[in-house]
Formats: C-alpha cells, sequence, structure tokens
C-alpha cells in the first residue's frame, strides 16, 4: 500500500475512515499480521503499524513520506511509531519522509521478520504459529511512550533541524509537535495529530507542494515543435555509454551511470587528470554501495585514454571545459569516432547546441543533457532539443534520465536554456543592490530567509566566478579592450554591473580560492563569514562613481531579484522554450533550490497575483529603465489584463505566431 491517492484530495473521499479501521484491527482479538511486499508508505505503513505483527519481502521499502507533502501522517503513525522504535529514529523517519529498506526497518524494529520468499505465504504461516499468543503486549497504542531522560533536549534539536530544512515550510515543524505529543496518552496525542493535519491539509503550503508533486509527473511528456511526441517513440537501448571529460561534472555524471548498472567508458585527455578521477569517482561509489547496502559491479567503467574505445558505445556525453571551440572540435572528431547511430550529447550549461550539432555528420543524434551539480545528487535534467533533433533521440535521452533517477524536462535550445537564462536577470539584480549600498550577506540573508536553499552570492562563490567571468569575456562584456572598473553600457543599451569581474580579477574566485564574496574557514574551507576588504572594495567603488548608498529592505531584494527571474520566466514561455509554466517551477525546485512549499516561481507569482509582479515591476523599470530585465513581459501584461487566469491556462493566451522555434 503506497497510501493516499492524492488526486482525492481535492474532493470529498469515501469508504471508511482509516483512524477507527486501524484502532478496529489493533483491537481485535485475532492476530493480524501485515505482509509487506513493495511499498507500505504513509497510510499503507500506518496500516501496518496497526497489525499486530509485520512481516516484509526483503526489497520493500517502508516510509511516512506525507512532510514532502505539507501534511503529517495523521492515521496514527505520529503516535504508534515513536512508541515502537523509539523518539529519536521515529522522528528522523518522519521529518525526512525518507523510505527505508526492509532490513534497516528490521534493525529499527519496525518489522518482526524480513523474508526473501513470498510475504504473504510467510504471513500465513507466522500467524498460524502465534494464533494462541495474547495480543495485549501487541497493540501498540496500549504501550507507554518510549521516553529517554533528555527527551526534551531531542525535541529541541529536532525542531531546529526542522526549521533548517524547512527553510519556512510548516510541516515538518508540525512533525516535530505531532511526535512530542506521543508522550501524551494515545488518545490525546490523537487529537494534536488531527488538530495539526487539519491546519495543514488547507493550507497554501500543501497545495503548493502538492502541485509540486504532479508537475514532476507532468513534465515526462512532450511534444516538439514538429508535433512529434517524444514520449511516442521508441527510446534507443543504452547497453553502454561514454563521458568524456572528468572534471567535477564528468564524474558526477559517470557515477550516475554506474549506479544504474551501465557499464561506461570514462575519457580524459592526461594521464594525470585521468588518475585523479578514477581515484575520486570510485571513491564516491564506493561510498554509495555501502550506504545503499547493494551489490554493485564496480568493474562496470573503465578509464581510458583512448578514442578507439568509443566505436562501441550507443551514447556519449562530453562534459569538458565550457568552450564552444573546444567542444565543436571534439564534436567533428566524436563523427568520425563514433558508430553512426552513437547519439552524442553535451552536457553545456549554456553553449548553442544547435552550433555543435552543425559540427558533426548526425546533427540529428545530437541533444543536450545538461546535468546540475553534483550530478549524482541532483536530481533535475534539462534535456535540450535542437532544430534538427530527432524525437528518437529525445526520447532516448529523457529515458536515460529516468534511469538515471532523475526527473527529465525537455527544452528548446536558446541561450542559458530555461534554468540559466532565468537566473542571469536575478544575479544582475543583486550586483545592482550591491551598487545601490546592500552587502552581500544582506542579500543574501533575505533571499534565504525566503526559503531559497542559497543566497545569490554564497551560490556564486559555490560554483565559482571564474564561470561567469568566462561567459561574460566571450559576450565581450569585459576582457582585452574593454574598460575596466566602470558601469558599462552595452550597443543594446543595456547595463550591467562589472562588480564580479573586479573581484575576480583580484583573484578571488569563490571557495576554491578561500575568498570570492566572502571569506572561507573551517573544515575544507566551507563557512562563510562576511569579509571586511568586501564592504571596503563596494564603499571604494560607489565613491569613484558617484553612487550614493542607501538602506536597502528585505522586501526590496526579494521583488528585484524574484521577480525579475519570473519575468525571464514569462518571457521563456512567450517563446514556447517549454511546454508550460508547470516546466519552469520542477526545474527551479529540483535544480535551483527554489522552496517547495511555495510551488516554484511561477506558481509563486501566481499566489502572489499577477497584478502585484506586473505593478512592482513597472515601478522598479521607472526607477532604473537602462535595466530591460525589469520591463514586464508582453505575456504578464496580457495574462493580468485578462483577469489573471490559473497557471494551467496561461499558455492559451499566447499568440500561434509568437513562437521563435
Amino acid at each position: 500500500m503506497s497510501g493516499a491517492d492524492i488526486r482525492e484530495f481535492s474532493r470529498p473521499m469515501t469508504g471508511p475512515a482509516l483512524v477507527p479501521l486501524i484502532d478496529a484491527i489493533e483491537a481485535g482479538e485475532k492476530p493480524v499480521v501485515a505482509a509487506i511486499e513493495g511499498m507500505a508508505l504513509g497510510g499503507g505503513l500506518e496500516l501496518a503499524l496497526g497489525c499486530h505483527y509485520r512481516i516484509a519481502h526483503s526489497k520493500a521499502q517502508l516510509g511516512l513520506p506525507e512532510v514532502t507533502l505539507g501534511l503529517i501522517p495523521a492515521a496514527g503513525g505520529t503516535q504508534r511509531l515513536p512508541r515502537l522504535i523509539g523518539f529519536p529514529a521515529a522522528l528522523d523517519m518522519i521529518i525526512t519522509g525518507r523510505r527505508v529498506s526492509a532490513g534497516d526497518a528490521l534493525k529499527l524494529g519496525i518489522v518482526d521478520q524480513v523474508t526473501e520468499r513470498n510475504a504473504g505465504e510467510v504471513a500465513v504461516a507466522f500467524a498460524r504459529s502465534v494464533v494462541d499468543c495474547p495480543l495485549v503486549s501487541r497493540r501498540l497504542s496500549t504501550w507507554p511512550p518510549l521516553c529517554p531522560a533528555d527527551l526534551d533536549n531531542i525535541l529541541q534539536m529536532a525542531l531546529a533541524r526542522a526549521w533548517q530544512r524547512g527553510r519556512g515550510a510548516l510541516a515538518p515543524v508540525a512533525c516535530v509537535q505531532a511526535v512530542q505529543a506521543a508522550r501524551l496518552p494515545y488518545s490525546q496525542g490523537m487529537q494534536q495529530e488531527q488538530k495539526l493535519m487539519s491546519m495543514l491539509f488547507a493550507s497554501p503550503q500543501a497545495r503548493a507542494l502538492q502541485y509540486c508533486f504532479f508537475s514532476q509527473r507532468a513534465v515526462g511528456k512532450w511534444s516538439m515543435p514538429n508535433g512529434a511526441c517524444w514520449d511516442n517513440s521508441t527510446a534507443r537501448p543504452i547497453r553502454k555509454a561514454a563521458v568524456i571529460g572528468l572534471g567535477t561534472m564528468g564524474r558526477g555524471i559517470a557515477v550516475c551511470l554506474v549506479l544504474a548498472g551501465i557499464p561506461v567508458i570514462a575519457m580524459e585527455t592526461d594521464e594525470k587528470q585521468l588518475e585523479a578521477a578514477r581515484r575520486v569517482v570510485m571513491a564516491l561509489l564506493e561510498k554509495e554501495v555501502q550506504k545503499l547496502a547493494v551489490g554493485l559491479h564496480l568493474g562496470l567503467i573503465h578509464f581510458t585514454l583512448e578514442q578507439r574505445y568509443l566505436r562501441e558505445v550507443d551514447l556519449v556525453i562530453e562534459a569538458v571545459f565550457e568552450d564552444l571551440a573546444l567542444k565543436k572540435q571534439l564534436f567533428a572528431e566524436l563523427s568520425s569516432v563514433c558508430h553512426p547511430d552513437t547519439l552524442l550529447c553535451t552536457n553545456t550549461s549554456q553553449l548553442d547546441v544547435d552550433q555543435l550539432a552543425t559540427a558533426t555528420s548526425r546533427p540529428d543524434l545530437v541533444v543536450g543533457m545538461h546535468f546540475f551539480a553534483p550530478a549524482n545528487k541532483i536530481k533535475l535534467l534539462e534535456v535540450v532539443f535542437t532544430s534538427r533533433s530527432s524525437p528518437e533521440a529525445v526520447a532516448t535521452a529523457m529515458q536515460l534520465g529516468k534511469w538515471l533517477g532523475k526527473v527529465s524536462v525537455a527544452v528548446a535550445n536558446c541561450p542559458g536554456f530555461v534554468g540559466n537564462r532565468m537566473l542571469r536577470p536575478y544575479v544582475e539584480q543583486a550586483g545592482f543592490l550591491l551598487e545601490e549600498g546592500a552587502t552581500p550577506e544582506q542579500v543574501d540573508s533575505a533571499l534565504e530567509h525566503f526559503g531559497l536553499a542559497m543566497g545569490v552570492f554564497r551560490m556564486s562563490d559555490l560554483s565559482g566566478l571564474d564561470v561567469g567571468w568566462r561567459v561574460r569575456k566571450a559576450a565581450g562584456l569585459t576582457g582585452p579592450g574593454v574598460p575596466q572598473g566602470q558601469l558599462l553600457q552595452t550597443q543594446q543599451g543595456y547595463r550591467y554591473s562589472p562588480l564580479a569581474d573586479l573581484i575576480c580579477q583580484k583573484g578571488r574566485l569563490g571557495q576554491k580560492t578561500g575568498c570570492g564574496w566572502y571569506l572561507y574557514e573551517g573544515p575544507g574551507g566551507h563557512m562563510a563569514r562576511p569579509d571586511p576588504w568586501v564592504h571596503a572594495f563596494l564603499e571604494e567603488y560607489r565613491r569613484v562613481h558617484g553612487l550614493q548608498p542607501r538602506s536597502i529592505g528585505q522586501q526590496e531584494v526579494l521583488e528585484r531579484c524574484l521577480f525579475a527571474l519570473i519575468n525571464e520566466g514569462f518571457r521563456v514561455l512567450e517563446d514556447r522554450i517549454v511546454m508550460d509554466p508547470v516546466a519552469l517551477d520542477v526545474i527551479y525546485v529540483l535544480g535551483y533550490g527554489w522552496p517547495a512549499h511555495t510551488g516554484g516561481p511561477m506558481y509563486y507569482a501566481g499566489e502572489v497575483g499577477l497584478p502585484r509582479v506586473l505593478g512592482r515591476l513597472e515601478y522598479y523599470q521607472r526607477v532604473h529603465p537602462d535595466i530591460p530585465h525589469l520591463r514586464p513581459s508582453a505575456l504578464l501584461r496580457q495574462l493580468v489584463a485578462k483577469g489573471s487566469p490559473p497557471i494551467h491556462k496561461w499558455m492559451w493566451h499566447i499568440e500561434e505566431g509568437s513562437s521563435r522555434l
């Protein structure tokens, strides 16, 4: 049993109420044994906890994932589980919503037995063996709570963890409060559980998280501009793949493929880099094997410097240095080395995939597969199709993403694709705020308080300031022949702040150099702290350019950064780079740390109110007329004029001729 059908949440539910049903099973005089095969999640696990015994197949998984939907377990899960396995273990499972294997469930004491045989047959035999045993001690609701001496401290730490993990989400905190009630008599604890569930069930956060749940399933269906639908195309089997370029991204991609059971050719051009990659990749794989407790053939990966091994692969993913000329040269080589049917994929984060395709003899078999760092952890995959990509190639890339445990989102080719295209105005607004008087920590604090996993400047330091610096050099915004240290304005009348370039010129590239927008200290040099040098640098910059600093509040930071990002999202929809706004929300929640309890940037815009988003953009555009990203998009204006229709109707209002595809 995998729990509730979430589609029923929006309509009256029928059938017997779950809580009295479970209570009746538990109170019965006949022994009831839960035979668990596959999943026992949410209400499924709560039903199993109401049974007197639990037998699980070795491949079963158990969990209470309600928190991921903005809810709490509300059929006794927060009351019975702490009584069975103790408060610390129960808090960990309920706050995170994580699943546990049958083996871990046995160690925790959730199940009584694990079997390799048919769990139903074993449970029948087990039931016969206990038919005459008294059941008084098997009814969890009658057990006294397992309250350790330091329970108050455990609960306080769990509450702090819930605030930190949730970044403003209500459900993790409510989970702690519900489990805390397990120290009360069972009936009183259930009253508290129901009270908290009622508060959450109708909350905007629960609606947003359920929107996210369905969105991640909806983006799997996609139609291309030529009318072809990738999910109606046959994906090619990938019997062996290759990863070329074993930097941070390439290593993570190789790990993903091996964990999915796909043999990998891992290729570098330098022996020293190859050996360094071998050590890191094998260490990552061994760590995953220990964590997952699964058998994995580490011999699935072969490290090499020789291109001849590429002849035997079905798909290549290149992850070399982000340089268009270098990648085009590599794609030309791959055309002659690989089998004519081999798919050629690029992990570029923003380069023109159409241009890469022109360097090959098989442009129909070229697609982008934009992984997000760390590639073996982040669930998002942007699959970028070109003007000549075949539906079969897109289908194969999408299916491969699914095999790797990713949520694949198909997007059309454009500068920055979707995620990085929307990120650019967000980052640039943050830079302008520094010019006007803010500090990096003030901006980051406002964004993190909103719920983003990381503020813009900490994010930039983590990814490396030199990454954006190279992009700006390639665009001619900085570098030799371009005036430095000035308020620059491009030929299109577009201004951008050179602050990040000036920081890079000082050798401050982020965490990798120990300093960027912040100073980095502590174990591994990962702890960011405000840097007085940056403050002095900003003051001098403003003095030189005659900029009078002013006080900037949290609300202005949020409106200028987030609304600029959302505005670019509307332009992405205008250009029909994706099928609908759901795709933008999935990309930002999974790939950029946008708080899921707000639904994603486009859903959030609808909740805030499109007229308000439009009004604030118009205000900031009047104040800063030289920043085009603040000019409201035509689609946003049109939607407001139409009365702000719901998000699933936005695409109805785009004129047929407006697509650039």
